[in-house]
């Protein structure tokens, strides 16, 4: 599974906002639960401009949660740039491209990433 990072900062905050499904999934020691980078990426520089509250420890608290990071290649950045303009955010498009190439399962609120066709948790 690959968390959009609202999905993974309300994990992290125990935010309400978080559906019960994406709640049971993610708590679930069977479950692999991946972030990445470009999530991480777009954490940092919002926390940087002081426009979002995160851990300043953001690597330990993933590792503390059990939670796998998958890196952005060169591929994914292809990906990302061939992807139809339905979505503009980039960091968006790079997680609708990774979820794409490695076969994850996305966790997100967001009714964008469906017009692209990855596979998406459902949560209503």
């Amino acid at each position: 599974m690959l968390i959009d990072t609202h999905i993974l900062l309300w994990w992290l905050a125990d935010d309400r906002a978080l559906p019960n499904v994406a709640r049971t999934v993610i708590a679930d020691p069977a479950t692999i639960v991946v972030v990445s980078a470009a999530t991480v990426w777009e954490i940092a520089i919002k926390q940087a401009a002081g426009r979002l509250d995160a851990p300043d420890n953001l690597m330990a608290t993933l590792d503390d949660n059990g939670f796998a990071t998958l890196q952005v290649t060169a591929s994914h950045a292809l990906d990302a740039a061939r992807l139809p303009p339905h979505h503009a955010d980039p960091f968006d498009r790079m997680l609708i491209a990774q979820a794409a190439a490695e076969n994850l399962t996305f966790i997100t609120v967001d009714d964008h990433f469906t017009r692209y066709g990855v596979p998406m948790l459902p949560l209503g």
